[in-house]
C-alpha cells in the first residue's frame, strides 16, 4: 500500500536561532529597548537575521531578548559592526514593518529626556501611540487637499509686526514670536491664518492647544482656512483605534497641518515650518508622568532643531514667555495701547474711589456688591449674556465675619478658617466645635476680626453650584445656566439675556460676546501658597474678561478684589507684557525659575539626601552654582485630624539650583544619580522634576 505525499510548504525561519544566518548589508542594529531604566538608557547592539532583512528598517517597532526576556524596542539604525567586543544576541523579530519612529521624532525625544533628567524611553511612550494592528492593515482614506491660498491679514493687520510674521512664515523664514492676543480677539481664526500662510510655502504646521474645547474650536477655523481634509485633531479623548489612525496619516504625510493636545507636540510631520502652542501657562500642557515636560519647551527644543518658526500666544503672558523675549530670542508681537484700550471692555475693582464707597458701604465685605449687580442689570438690559467666574466648585463652607463679613483667616498662616468635622468613632475633643485653619489644621479659639474687631462668626456657602441659586432669586425670570464646578462644561452659548456661573476655564464662548463679567471670590485665587498665584490668578482672569464686548458697545468687568491689590491693577490697565517684565525680575532677585534652572527631588528622606548629595559631590564635577535648598518634610508625621503616619510615609523635598548656563550639567548630573541607584536596584521610588511648576 502506498500513501501519496503531500505537496511541500514553503519553509519557515526555523526557531532554532543557531541556524540564523545574518543579513548581508548592515548586519548589525541600534536597538533602544523598552526599560525605562536610567543606567539602560542607551541603544543596544543585535544582529539582524536575513530573514527580517527587508522588514527591519529604522524607525520600526522590534522584540528583543534583553536580560532574559522578551522585551518591545525601536530599532533607531542599522550599521556595518557594533564596537561590542561579545556575540550579539539576534533581533527576534519586526513586530510591524511601518516605520513609526522618525528620525526627528527620535532627536526631539532623546533632547527632551536630556532636558528633563529622563529616560528616553518613558518620552517614547509620549511620543509614538500604542500600535492597533487593524488600523495599519486598513487602506489610507483619499484626502482632497486643495492648494493652499494666501490667508486673509486683516486681523493681523492690527499687530504692528502681525504682517511681517506672516510674511516671513509665507517665505518659508524662521521666526519666533511671542503673541499677546488682544481683548475679545479670534485667536483661533489667527492662528489658522499663520497655519495657512505657512502652507503657501509648502511647509507643515503644528498648532497646541490645552484642551478638547480649544481643539475643536482651532480645528472648525483650520478647515474654514484649508479645508476639512487638510487639517487633523489628535487627542487622547479620540480613542486608540482613530487616534493611531489619525497619526499614520500624519506619518505618511497625507496631513500636514495638526492640531492638538500636548501629546501632539512630537505629531511625525515633515518640513515642518511653524509651531504653535496657545495659553502656554496651562496646567494641562504639562505631561503628568515621568519626566513631566511641558509643551512650550518641548516646542522650543524642536524649533530649535528643525529650524521652524514658533508662536508662544495667549491673552496673559508668563514668565517664561517673557524670557524668550528678554534673551532675544523671540521678538514681541503685541497691538498699540489705543488698540488695546479700544477693545477692552471696562474694568472695576472694589474700592477704587471714594463714590463707590458712599454708595455702597459694605462693597468690601459683600460677596457681590452692588456694583457687580449694576453691571449685570446693565448688561441683561442690553440684552446680553453676563459671565460669572467663581474658583470653587459646588457648595463650599466657609465662616466669615458676623459684622463685617470678612472672610475669617488663620492668624499664624492667613489660610481660610472653617469648622473641622470630627472623624467618625473619635472621642469627644476640647477643641471640637472650634473654627480650624484648613490649611495649617491650628485651632482658633479667640477669633477678633482685624477689620472690625468683632469677635462673632458667621457661616457661609460659596461655590459655583450656591452662586447659581443665589443669582437665579435675584434675578427672577432670568435663565441661569451652570458650566464647569460638577456640572457639563458648555462649549458655547447663543445670544441673548442670560447667567452663566462658569469654573475657570470653563466659561462657555457666547455668541456676539458677554455683556458683563463678574469675577467673584478673587480671595480663594490670590490666598493660595504658590509661587505662580499672581500669574494664574490673571490667566483666569484676562481668559474672562477677553470675552466681553468693549466698553464701547457697554462691555463691563468687576472684579470683586481690592483696587490696590497689584495684580488687579494689572487687569484694570489690561497690561499683562508688564506684570510678565516684573514677575520675571522678582524671580530673578530671589532666584526662581526660569531665572534659573531649579529641580525638585521628592521622595523618602534617604533617597533624597543620596541623590543630592551624588549632584554635589566634588569628586564628580558637580554643575557650577550649584546650591541645595532643604531638604524639608511635604508629609508631616503628624496630620491634623487624622491619626500620625507611620515613619515610612515621610518625604521630602530638596531643591537643587543653578544658574541657567548650567541647566544641562544639572539634569545630566541627575540622571547620572539616578542611574548609580537603579545600577544597584534601590527600591524607594524618587520623583525629579526640572523647572517644577508649582513650589509651595
Amino acid at each position: 500500500m502506498t500513501t501519496q505525499a503531500s505537496p511541500r510548504r514553503p519553509r519557515r525561519p526555523s526557531r532554532d536561532r543557531g541556524e540564523w544566518k545574518p543579513a548581508e548589508s548592515l548586519p548589525v542594529a541600534r536597538v533602544l529597548v523598552d526599560v525605562p531604566l536610567p543606567h539602560l538608557d542607551r541603544p543596544f547592539d543585535y544582529r539582524v537575521p536575513a530573514h527580517l532583512d527587508e522588514a527591519a528598517v529604522p524607525g520600526t517597532r522590534v522584540r528583543v531578548r534583553f536580560a532574559g526576556r522578551m522585551v518591545d524596542g525601536y530599532l533607531l539604525e542599522r550599521t556595518d559592526s557594533s564596537g561590542h567586543g561579545g556575540k550579539l544576541a539576534w533581533v527576534d523579530k519586526v513586530v510591524s514593518p511601518e516605520p513609526v519612529l522618525t528620525p526627528e521624532v527620535a532627536g526631539l525625544a532623546r533632547a527632551v529626556a536630556d532636558r528633563y533628567a529622563g529616560v528616553l524611553a518613558d518620552v517614547l511612550r509620549l511620543a509614538v501611540p500604542a500600535r492597533h494592528a487593524r488600523v495599519e492593515s486598513e487602506k489610507p482614506r483619499e484626502r482632497e487637499i486643495a492648494a493652499p491660498q494666501p490667508p486673509d491679514r486683516t486681523g493681523w493687520s492690527a499687530y504692528p509686526r502681525g504682517g511681517a510674521l506672516l510674511d516671513a512664515l509665507a517665505g518659508g523664514r524662521v521666526a519666533h514670536a511671542v503673541w499677546q492676543a488682544l481683548p475679545g480677539e479670534d485667536w483661533a481664526a489667527r492662528l489658522a491664518e499663520a497655519a495657512a500662510a505657512t502652507r503657501t510655502a509648502g511647509r507643515s504646521a503644528l498648532l497646541v492647544v490645552p484642551d478638547q474645547r480649544d481643539v475643536d474650536r482651532l480645528h472648525a477655523a483650520c478647515a474654514a482656512q484649508l479645508g476639512e481634509d487638510a487639517v487633523v485633531a489628535l487627542t487622547a479623548d479620540l480613542g486608540p483605534a482613530e487616534r493611531y489612525r489619525r497619526w499614520l496619516a500624519v506619518r505618511r504625510g497625507a496631513v500636514q497641518v495638526v492640531v492638538g493636545t500636548r501629546s501632539a507636540a512630537f505629531a511625525p510631520l515633515a518640513e515642518i515650518g511653524l509651531l504653535a502652542v496657545w495659553d502656554d501657562g496651562d496646567d494641562s500642557h504639562i505631561e503628568p508622568r515621568a519626566p513631566y515636560p511641558q509643551v512650550r519647551d518641548v516646542l522650543v527644543l524642536r524649533a530649535h532643531r528643525d529650524g521652524a518658526a514658533l508662536i508662544v500666544g495667549g491673552f496673559a503672558r508668563t514668565a517664561e514667555a517673557q524670557l524668550l523675549v528678554d534673551s532675544g530670542w523671540a521678538g514681541s508681537v503685541v497691538a498699540e495701547r489705543g488698540t488695546v484700550r479700544d477693545r477692552m471692555p471696562r474694568i472695576t475693582a472694589i474700592g477704587e474711589s471714594d463714590t463707590q464707597l458712599v454708595r455702597d458701604p459694605t462693597a468690601r465685605a459683600a460677596r457681590v456688591p452692588a456694583v457687580a449687580f449694576e453691571a449685570a442689570r446693565a448688561a441683561i438690559s442690553a440684552g446680553r449674556p453676563v459671565l460669572v467666574q467663581v474658583p470653587r466648585a459646588g457648595y463650599l463652607p466657609f465662616l466669615a465675619c458676623a459684622q463685617c463679613r470678612e472672610a475669617a483667616r488663620c492668624r499664624h498662616c492667613a489660610g481660610p478658617l472653617g469648622l473641622p468635622r470630627p472623624a467618625p468613632g473619635a472621642a469627644p475633643d476640647a477643641a471640637a466645635g472650634l473654627p480650624a485653619c484648613r490649611w495649617c489644621g491650628r485651632v482658633e479659639p479667640a477669633f477678633r476680626c482685624p477689620n472690625c474687631g468683632s469677635r462673632r462668626l458667621r457661616a457661609g456657602v460659596i461655590g459655583a453650584g450656591r452662586t447659581a441659586e443665589e443669582l437665579g432669586r435675584a434675578f427672577p425670570g432670568v435663565p441661569v445656566k451652570s458650566s464647569g464646578g460638577g456640572a457639563a462644561v458648555l462649549d458655547g452659548i447663543g445670544a441673548g439675556p442670560g447667567l452663566v456661573v462658569a469654573t475657570p476655564g470653563a466659561e462657555p464662548v457666547a455668541e456676539g460676546g458677554y455683556g458683563a463679567a463678574l469675577l467673584l471670590d478673587a480671595w480663594a485665587m490670590l490666598a493660595r501658597p504658590d509661587l505662580r498665584v499672581a500669574e494664574e490668578t490673571l490667566r483666569r482672569w484676562f481668559a474672562a474678561a477677553a470675552q466681553v464686548v468693549p466698553h464701547g458697545d457697554g462691555g463691563r468687568v468687576v472684579v470683586v478684589a481690592e483696587a490696590s491689590i497689584p495684580t488687579v491693577q494689572t487687569l484694570v490697565r489690561w497690561d499683562p507684557v508688564g506684570h510678565a517684565e516684573a514677575e520675571l525680575a522678582e524671580r530673578a532677585e530671589v532666584g526662581f525659575p526660569p531665572a534659573v534652572r531649579m529641580a525638585a527631588v521628592e521622595g523618602p528622606p534617604a533617597a533624597v539626601a543620596e541623590i543630592c548629595d551624588a549632584v554635589l559631590d566634588p569628586d564628580r564635577d558637580p554643575p557650577e552654582g550649584v546650591e541645595l535648598l532643604g531638604p524639608v518634610e511635604i508629609d508631616p508625621p503628624e496630620r491634623p485630624g487624622g491619626p500620625p503616619a507611620h515613619d515610612d510615609d515621610v518625604r521630602e523635598r530638596g531643591l537643587l539650583r543653578v544658574p541657567r548656563g548650567s541647566g544641562r550639567r544639572l539634569a545630566a548630573a541627575l540622571h547620572d544619580a539616578q542611574a548609580l541607584r537603579t545600577a544597584r536596584k534601590a527600591t524607594d521610588a524618587v520623583r525629579i522634576r526640572l523647572d517644577p511648576q508649582e513650589i509651595d
